[in-house]
């Protein structure tokens, strides 16, 4: 299956290289490359195979790693906390989801989706903001090593709100969606 067209100048930029060096790799002219990119030529299947090829070899050997994306410094929130403090937190940083600490140890989690689910489900004689966090949280989130694969992280995220980084049995950071999406920026 070939990729997109439109993917080649992103994919070449992503890795560093100029036309001139995935022209070089691929076996085709800078110029081709220049026009392909600039959609001003009707590509032949043949030459762009060889340009997805040369791409795809390079990616392999150089992917991205979670530790090279992640927020560093993880903000969250404890077991014994009020369900207002994890508000209060996802207000002040614009964050939709928070991981539960406890003793350095991810243990829960707790997402805005958690809240207003509770909010409408739940019926009990204490306001939610009173609430703490051990009552209404989630499994915490996945956890990966700084050297997974970015490709590993995309396929958690489809599933979970976020995904943590470890070093060395210490979370070391969070990945979430608006992460991955920053990788795509130039």
């Amino acid at each position: 299956m070939l990729h997109s067209l439109d993917s080649i100048a992103l994919r070449r930029r992503s890795l560093g290289l100029t036309q001139s060096e995935l022209a070089k790799l691929a076996g085709v002219s800078q110029s081709y490359i220049a026009k392909l990119e600039a959609k001003n030529i009707e590509p032949s299947y043949a030459k762009v195979r060889t340009i997805f090829d040369a791409l795809e070899r390079l990616e392999q050997g150089r992917e991205t790693k979670a530790g090279e994306i992640m927020t560093p410094g993880v903000i969250s929130v404890r077991v014994e906390d009020h369900v207002q403090v994890a508000v209060n937190i996802m207000n002040e940083y614009g964050y939709s989801q928070l991981p539960v600490i406890d003793n350095g140890r991810a243990v829960g989690s707790i997402t805005e989706r958690t809240i207003i689910d509770k909010l409408l489900s739940v019926e009990s004689d204490s306001p939610m903001a009173d609430r703490r966090i051990s009552e209404i949280m989630d499994d915490p989130f996945p956890q990966v090593g700084e050297d997974a694969p970015v490709s590993l992280v995309a396929s958690m995220l489809k599933i979970y709100p976020a995904v943590l980084v470890h070093r060395k049995e210490k979370t070391a950071g969070i990945i979430t969606k608006a992460d991955l999406l920053k990788t795509l920026i130039l």
